[in-house]
Parts: C-alpha cells; sequence; structure tokens
C-alpha cells in the first residue's frame, strides 16, 4: 500500500449513504444460460428476436430490497450476450431473454418511486467473440485500423483470462473509448444512477482514466465502480478516477477467519481497511470501497461456514464496517452455493428466484427445471430463513440510524484479541461534518465477535445483540448485557 496518492474527481455524495442490493438479473429472472437464436453471420443487426419479459420479476422484489435498508439496486449484466452475460453482443440494447428497452424503462421508474438507484453492470474489458467488432478485427488481423479494436496474442485475439470466447478490447484505443463512453451515456441518460466496472484490473488504472474522466464531466452524479481484485485500491481509484473499489481483501478475511476460528486475520485485514480508507479520503473527496460477503463470482458466505451460527458474525461485519455495503440477493435468506472451477461453475451461485419474497422456501423446496433453465435457489436452513432475514433487517436498520458508520474509523482491541473474540471500534471520522446530530458528536460503537462456545459480558450498553444459535434453531436470546456464543453485540 502506498502513503500517498493522487487526488481524484470528487465522488457523488449520495453514496455516502448507499446501501447496496445486488441482483444476477439473468440467474434471478429465470432466463435459460445459452442463447438459441445466435444464427447467421448478421446476427445483431435486428431488434426483437426471441424477446421474453422475465425483467419485470425484479418488480415484486423492491419493497423487500426497501424493507432490508438497502437504496441502490445493483445489477449484474443485462445486456445483449450470448450465455452469462459477460459475453456481450450488443451494449445498446437489453439482452431478449431478459425484455426490452421498455421493460428497463418500467423497472427504473418503480425504482424511482421507491427511491432506489439503479447501477448497472459495464462489461467493456472484453466481449464475445461473435461481437461485431471482434469479427470485423479478427477479419482484418492485427495491426490494422479495425484488427487493433482488440488485444492479441500473436495472431489470435486475446482471450480474458484464458477464454478464447471473451475476447479483450484495447481501451487505449480511441475509436473504444469513444464507444464506451457514448453507451455510458446512454444508459446514465435514460435513467441509471451508475457503472459497475467489469475488470477494470485487467486494462489499468491508465487505460480508464479518459473514459472515466469525460463520463464524470457529462455525469457529475454517477457512481462509478471499479472491480479490482488484488493491488493498491486507493491508488487505483485515484489514478482511473473510480469513486469506489471493491474490497476483496476484507473478503477473504471475513469468510477465511470466521471459518478457521481466527480473529487475528480479520484484525490484520481491518488495519489494512483502514490504511486503505485513510488514503481514500486524500484519493478523492467521497471516495470510499465497496464492502461485500459474497457476490456473484463466489461461493456463498453460508457455505463457507461449516458452523452456521459464525453467520451472525458475518452479518454484523456486513451491516457495520466502513465502506459501502453490498448484499447479494438471497444472502439475507441463508442462501446457499458453491462456486467452482468448471464451465457452469457459477450456476449455483447465480440461481433462479421466485416472484417475491414469500415464495423463497418454496423455490427451495421445487426440483430444478433442468436442462438450460438456472438451478433454483438453495438454502442454508429453510425453516431459519426469515430469522436471518430479521437479523440482516436490524443490523442494516442500525446502520441506516448510524449514518457516520459509512466514514468511520475502525481499530480492534488487541489488548483483548483472541482467535475466537474480537471488540472492533467504530469511531466517527474526524473530517466527518455530517456525522455530528445538533452539534454533537456520535459516541462510538463496538462490534463484538463471540467465536466461542459460551456467551461473556458484554463491555458496555448492549444496543443489538444476535445468537447464531437462535437465529438458525430458534433457542432462545443468550442472557441479557453479554455477547451470546457464536454471535454479536453492538455496544456502546
Amino acid at each position: 500500500m502506498t502513503e500517498t496518492a493522487p487526488t481524484a474527481p470528487a465522488a457523488p455524495a449520495w453514496i455516502r449513504d448507499a446501501i447496496c442490493w445486488q441482483v444476477y438479473p439473468l440467474g434471478f429472472c429465470g432466463a435459460p444460460r445459452h442463447r438459441e437464436d445466435l444464427t447467421g453471420e448478421g446476427y445483431g443487426g435486428a431488434d426483437g428476436e426471441n424477446v421474453v419479459h422475465r425483467l419485470p420479476r425484479l418488480d415484486g422484489w423492491l419493497d423487500h430490497l426497501v424493507s432490508l435498508g438497502a437504496n441502490v439496486l445493483l445489477l449484474n449484466p443485462v445486456f445483449d450476450s450470448v450465455s452469462h452475460g459477460y459475453d456481450t453482443l450488443e451494449h445498446r440494447r437489453l439482452d431478449p431473454r431478459l425484455g426490452d428497452e421498455a421493460d428497463f424503462d418500467a423497472l427504473v421508474a418503480a425504482c424511482r418511486e421507491r427511491g432506489i438507484r439503479v447501477v448497472l453492470d459495464g462489461v467493456f474489458n472484453h466481449i464475445s467473440r461473435l461481437h461485431p467488432t471482434a469479427r470485423r478485427a479478427v477479419a482484418a488481423g492485427p495491426g490494422t485500423e479495425e484488427g487493433d479494436r482488440i488485444r492479441w496474442s500473436g495472431t489470435s485475439p486475446y482471450g480474458f483470462e484464458g477464454n478464447d470466447d471473451l475476447v479483450e478490447v484495447d481501451l487505449a484505443d480511441p475509436v473504444v473509448q469513444d464507444r464506451v463512453v457514448e453507451i455510458m451515456g446512454r444508459w446514465l441518460e435514460r435513467g441509471a444512477d451508475g457503472w459497475r466496472l467489469d475488470a477494470m484490473y485487467a486494462a489499468g488504472a491508465e487505460a480508464w482514466a479518459p473514459i472515466l474522466e469525460r463520463v464524470r464531466a457529462a455525469h457529475p452524479e454517477a457512481w462509478l465502480l471499479g472491480e479490482v481484485i488484488h493491488g493498491d485500491y486507493p491508488a487505483v481509484a485515484a489514478a482511473s478516477g473510480a469513486d469506489s473499489i471493491t474490497q476483496y481483501e476484507l473478503w477473504k478475511a471475513i469468510w477465511s477467519s470466521l471459518r478457521e476460528k481466527n480473529l487475528f486475520e480479520l484484525a490484520h485485514a481491518l488495519g489494512r481497511h483502514q490504511g486503505f480508507l485513510d488514503l481514500f479520503r486524500v484519493a478523492g473527496a467521497g471516495a470510499l470501497p465497496l464492502t461485500f460477503v459474497g457476490n456473484h463470482d463466489t461461493t456463498r458466505i453460508a457455505s463457507q461456514l461449516a458452523d452456521g451460527r459464525d453467520l451472525a458474525a458475518a452479518i454484523g461485519l456486513l451491516a457495520l464496517l466502513p465502506g459501502i455495503p453490498a448484499l447479494y440477493a438471497g444472502d439475507e435468506f441463508g442462501a446457499v452455493g458453491v462456486k467452482e472451477d468448471r464451465a457452469g461453475g457459477d450456476d449455483a451461485i447465480r440461481p433462479w428466484f421466485p416472484g417475491s419474497p414469500e415464495e423463497v422456501v418454496a423455490a427451495h423446496e421445487a426440483s430444478d427445471a433442468g436442462g438450460s433453465a438456472p438451478r433454483s435457489l438453495q438454502l442454508l436452513a429453510p425453516e431459519a430463513a426469515g430469522r436471518i432475514l430479521e437479523v440482516h433487517r436490524r443490523l442494516l436498520s442500525l446502520r441506516r440510524r448510524e449514518r457516520w458508520l459509512t466514514t468511520a474509523s475502525v481499530a480492534v482491541d488487541e489488548a483483548t484479541l483472541t482467535n475466537t473474540w474480537a471488540q472492533i471500534l467504530l469511531t466517527p471520522s474526524a473530517d466527518d461534518g455530517a456525522a455530528a446530530v445538533d452539534g454533537e458528536r456520535p459516541a462510538p460503537l463496538v462490534l463484538v465477535l463471540n467465536l466461542g462456545d459460551e456467551a461473556r459480558p458484554a463491555p458496555g450498553e448492549v444496543l443489538e445483540a444476535v445468537s447464531g444459535a437462535d437465529m438458525l434453531d430458534a433457542v432462545g436470546p443468550a442472557p441479557d448485557g453479554t455477547v451470546p456464543a457464536h454471535g454479536i453485540a453492538v455496544v456502546r
């Protein structure tokens, strides 16, 4: 981690209150995993082939999003693609398995009525080999004007992370940059509030900087979130112009430390996280990392934890740590699914959802349709789904009340730290003027994690407590004034 970072343009002010609910629409809405209408060399020139209006399924979930305390619908790919959405055919058109532009407009309008912002997944680093740009480039060959729109490995198109069907484009090419800027602006003008920039790490910050500078100039209130796995997150944000970067370091430490009963790993990661937060403040006013315990590319958090009771600690960390939290749809019910390193290895973590939250348990019990249909949603403990949901609502509600948590400073009490016990001090940031209420700064909070088998006295007044055993098995809460075994307490 570097000690300084260049200054980036100010991030939109609204992200400091953002709580995201992330959805993978193709799976969620029950779209076939593969297109069946891609025939002929001229594909892409016509509108409306086999359009099925599945996107409205999300309408039945918007009130649920609000009930969680969330206010941002973070969508994975919705654009015309071959299969999983990351093999794009046309960024200007909705995937016909989901619907058409009228469906998108209706979803945006329904979100606006509820105060929900919509963020889209921008898969611009690579395109399907069937994309017209890729076809023209391959036909022209390397070293030609058309050919140099994509990257090459010798005389073969460069496949993203070894996937021959995903052709990397050259984001430094002026024509490519113009197209990306036009596409991002098109959907922002149509009602989107921001973009998740897929695989920003591949092309690098310098390639993205001129694109995002132009988008920011035209749309200063757009949230620009970059997907970065490793590296110096604040420096990437500053160099690229992104407002936020995905905090994968913290994601890994959360599930790993809880699973292995090693909270020293979590303490180290939180120290790193605080360092990142400090540099984000230097890099750009309002810039914040995105925190999460799972997403469309990772094994579900409930499947990561051998002791399901420790899910309570994961929920507490997601809800209360500084940054912008993103909850992956289904995790609030205890959804399970393991990512596998094989073709189709993402299917279990990208399931089909029913038309409303009330049908989740029935969906879990339903038989998979088989064939090309997505798998049905599976739960850790169907009888506990309602209790797991309620814990999410309680803790995210606390975060909503304590607005300063987004920009808080975080530190672990090293004197009390053990493998199974951690006291995480959350303090209002000194430079966060919005944290003060009637001139008074709020008092710090302590998030206490107890992975042990016995309840222990809480180090202060308990505002919220969650017993993992009660959440899963309804055994009853821990005694007042304690941190439950395999649970958490929020104290002041």
